[in-house]
């Protein structure tokens, strides 16, 4: 995606589809319902005082103004200032990726990726990672952050971008996400929720024409929808996110874009959502029927094609307001909103300028890279350092997700005198240089992320070997992933044998991987099960390091008595040495968890998610979510089949017991929340169609080619408001320009009813190091067991919050404390479209542990006690 601007009264669009793409067909069950007009915004306490001054800017525009900030400047123009933006104060906006710091630019620290935050388990930390981030993106005059990213929610184990997310858990997702956000908004910076929603694949996301390759519907019910994929979202929106993206796919039948279920019904009105909604680059596939849909800006604001300066918006939407196919509340909506968001943050109060271009490395270069070559030069980088001491939090997520699967024999930690041999590519930086492929996309040396626009530029990239040399006297390294041939090993010898398994965005094509892991599978790339076979053949001491975007599949080697130490180091961006090290020689011991479950088999999970959408012409293809709740660890124990290593899992060189838990009554629950609190303060967005006059371009203003504008002609101004006179749109289907009296039952704030926050329930439990070696950190995980016989098909067990202690000394302990909402007992009624409580006071269990298969407590919400146990929920065949 990289850099786009917002200029305030200058940026032109122009292709004029106008229509509502044709919905093809869809499984009959599945379909997105109309849900007309875009719900107004500005009715949340929190955000008044940002919407009446941003509603009283938006009033001082002109109509091309207006449509001017809905839009970005296109795909290929770079940052440039017009003196035009000055005439209300409302400058251009700088919008930047990526998933894990800022894209394409320099002196930025690349910080781990989400799935190892995610690992870490450590809500701390998550938050320290997005005020880093904030901080770096702010001071490079970054106005909105793109990220973070909870959709994919992982649901496909080989999809494409899970690593930009937290993990394969909607809660995992959410609480990544509104630590994240609280970071990055603390810093002045508007965050950005994405993608809304069914990402999970990378393969045929993508519209390219309507006709011969349209994107995936992904078909998934109501109840899904909000336990599963619109849980983070909730969150994101109830901490105050300032921006919402949409994605490629099609939900249900309709494209993403101009989906008023999802954007008006669901996003808007249901959760609250304040700020503004963009769409995904270059996914707008209709002009007026995505405004009607609720979309506020569209990104970069080129069509699907942007070669030629042309636009679904900019004067596209100028000429559609003028001839009313767009109503002026709902543009007026759409400015404020952005508007608003910008005030929300601050950013009208001394905001950095943008000191960065990410079309040029140099100095110097093209103030509008698009209309190369008659483009004026001008200083467009400054090399504005930012990364202060951030190295450290990097390094510290680096090391705290590293999650140890096995160590047998307690091989780990090793000495530093004992003979080291280190095999396999992937444990020295790319010899080509670390930022040698373009948005790292190919998979040589060091993997510390995946592909595509979630990347960052490397400053420098730590790699292990490296800091493996620094820190043992006897090191051997071979660069191969081949087994070489090597001397007869005797007894003390240790081999350490790097694999990875990379993934990221389609656009680019990597190994024979199109985005999506299709052709590596959940296997190691570049022969590495080889590779550790041979080495576990050669040497009896063998820790395998792993690399990798999500679950690999082990079994051709794990089982090796050789293999006695696996690490999984997930992503973890330029700090890969030293925080491996500190784990490999004992300096800390490891606390990671997995965020995901790792499978015996690819096809221990369902076919559903286990296959992959690998074509698509003039239908869409259709991704149907029929495994329902049922993903990752939900499946794996509804249908009793044994993990390798289950959701959650995570050695350490300590042990660690649970005692003395507690369970308590903070809010007594009724079957459903109280009544949501009714919209009030909503401003008047009301206006006539203004004089074609404000549509039309200065006459003394010199356009630039390529670059994207709202003016009008004066011939097509005039031309338009005569239409209003004479014609009507073909409104879509259940379309309405009256604002709805009634709003859904389950919202009434930010992220939904604010009553579904209320905690429930209270629980602590004291965490022991009963270890006598080395300290430590525990990770407490709790898992929910609704009652037998609720009336609601309900997974085993799912996790609803955790928290990671200190490090504890062998002895020490400490109190932890668990909170439980009533969102997490209750579970989403589509009959009623609320949130409902089963069973009030009922038999709910709640596990305490260190894993979703080791939970050694159980609280009882009917009897308010606790005990331990032996004997944990989930039983295997």
């Amino acid at each position: 995606m990289g850099v786009a601007k917002l200029a305030l009264a200058l940026l032109h669009v122009v292709a004029v589809a106008s229509t509502p793409t044709v919905r093809r067909a869809t499984a009959s069950e599945y379909k997105a319902l109309p849900y007309y007009p875009a719900p107004f915004g500005g009715w949340v306490d929190e955000w008044t005082s940002s919407y009446a001054k941003a509603k009283k800017l938006v009033d001082s525009m002109t109509l091309a103004e207006k449509t001017n900030i809905t839009a970005g400047t296109g795909l290929f123009m770079g940052y440039v200032q017009h003196n035009a933006s000055d005439r209300v104060g409302f400058p251009q906006l700088c919008l930047n990726d990526a998933a894990n710091g800022v894209r394409q630019t320099d002196n930025v620290t690349v910080f781990p990726d989400g799935i190892t935050a995610g690992a870490t388990f450590d809500k701390n930390l998550l938050y320290q990672r997005g005020a880093a981030i904030g901080k770096e993106a702010r001071g490079k005059g970054v106005n909105v952050w793109l990220g973070p990213s909870v959709g994919p929610l992982g649901r496909k184990p080989k999809g494409g971008r899970n690593w930009e997310g937290f993990g394969a858990d909607p809660v995992l997702q959410a609480v990544g996400a509104r630590q994240t956000i609280k970071g990055i908004q603390e810093q002045g910076v508007i965050a950005t929720i994405k993608h809304l929603i069914g990402n999970e694949q990378e393969m045929y996301r993508r519209q390219t024409t309507d006709v011969v390759s349209p994107a995936y519907s992904a078909n998934i019910d109501d109840r899904t929808l909000h336990e599963l994929y619109l849980w983070p979202f909730a969150e994101a929106v109830r901490t105050g996110v300032g921006a919402a993206m949409t994605a490629y796919n099609r939900v249900n039948g309709t494209t993403s874009s101009e989906n008023s279920y999802l954007i008006n019904g669901l996003l808007k009105d249901e959760l609250g959502f304040q700020g503004f909604v963009m769409t995904d680059w270059l996914s707008q596939i209709t002009g007026v029927g995505s405004a009607l849909a609720g979309m506020d800006m569209s990104m970069p604001g080129d069509p699907l094609i942007p070669l030629f300066g042309n636009s679904l918006w900019m004067h596209e939407l100028t000429r559609a307001t003028l001839n009313g196919s767009v109503p002026m509340d709902r543009l007026n909506d759409m400015a404020t909103r952005i508007v608003a968001s910008w005030y929300q943050l601050g950013q009208d109060r001394s905001f950095p300028e943008v000191n960065f271009d990410t079309n040029t490395k140099n100095a110097v270069g093209p103030l509008y890279p698009a209309a190369w070559p008659n483009s004026p030069q001008g200083t467009v980088n400054k090399f504005v350092a930012v990364q202060a001491d951030h190295d450290k939090v990097a390094r510290q997520i680096a090391q705290d997700a590293i999650t140890m699967l096995k160590n047998k024999d307690e091989l780990l930690p090793i000495s530093a005198d004992r003979p080291l041999y280190v095999f396999g590519t992937g444990a020295q930086a790319n010899s080509d240089g670390p930022n040698a492929c373009a948005d790292r996309n190919c998979n040589k040396g060091t993997l510390g992320q995946g592909w595509g626009s979630g990347t960052v530029d490397y400053m420098y990239l730590d790699d292990p070997i490296g800091a493996i040399k620094e820190e043992a006297e006897k090191v051997t390294f071979y660069n191969t992933d081949k087994f070489p041939s090597v001397p007869k090993p005797t007894e003390d010898d240790v081999a350490i044998v790097f694999i990875t398994s990379d993934s990221g965005e389609n656009q680019y094509t990597v190994e024979g991987n199109h985005g999506d892991r299709d052709a590596s599978r959940l296997n190691a790339w570049h022969n590495g099960d080889a590779l550790v076979k041979a080495a576990a053949a050669k040497y009896t001491n063998v820790i395998v390091v792993a690399h990798t975007v999500g679950p690999l599949v082990l079994e051709e080697w794990i089982d090796l008595p050789s293999v006695k130490s696996v690490l999984i180091a997930h992503l973890p961006g330029q700090e890969a040495g030293k925080s491996l090290t500190n784990v490999l020689f004992g300096s800390v011991s490891p606390s990671g968890h997995l965020p995901y479950s790792i499978t015996h088999a690819e096809d221990d999970m369902p076919a559903s998610v286990v296959d992959l959408i690998d074509s698509g012409f003039i239908d869409p293809p259709q991704d149907t979510y029929s495994e329902g709740l049922y993903i990752d660890y939900r499946w794996l124990n509804k249908e009793k089949i044994r993990p390798r290593y289950a959701f959650g899992h995570g050695l350490s060189y300590t042990n660690f017991s649970y005692t003395k838990a507690t369970i308590k009554k903070v809010t007594q629950l009724d079957t459903y929340p109280p009544s949501r609190q009714d919209k009030e303060g909503v401003l008047d967005y009301s206006q006539d169609i203004p004089d074609y006059q404000e549509a039309v371009k200065p006459k003394d203003f010199k356009t630039i080619w390529r670059y994207l504008y709202s003016w009008l002609s004066e011939s097509d101004a005039k031309a338009a408001a005569e239409k209003a006179k004479t014609s009507k749109y073909n409104y879509p289907d259940g379309y309405s320009a009256t604002q709805k009296t009634v709003s859904p039952r389950a919202g009434g704030a930010q992220g939904g009813n604010a009553a579904l926050w209320d905690e429930a329930y209270h629980l602590s439990v004291v965490v022991t190091n009963t270890g006598k070696d080395f300290s430590g950190k525990a990770s407490v995980q709790a898992y929910v067991q609704f009652p037998d016989g609720n009336g609601y098909d309900t997974p085993v067990i799912q996790l609803r919050d955790f928290e990671k202690t200190a490090e504890l000394a062998p002895g020490e302990k400490e109190e932890v404390k668990i909170s439980l909402t009533r969102k997490d007992l209750s579970v989403w009624d589509v009959k009623t479209q609320d949130w409902v409580v089963p069973e009030v006071d009922g038999a709910y269990k709640v596990w305490l542990g260190g894993a979703s298969d080791d939970l050694t407590v159980v609280c009882y919400v009917d009897e308010l006690s606790c005990e331990e146990t032996t004997k944990g929920p989930v039983v295997y065949a």
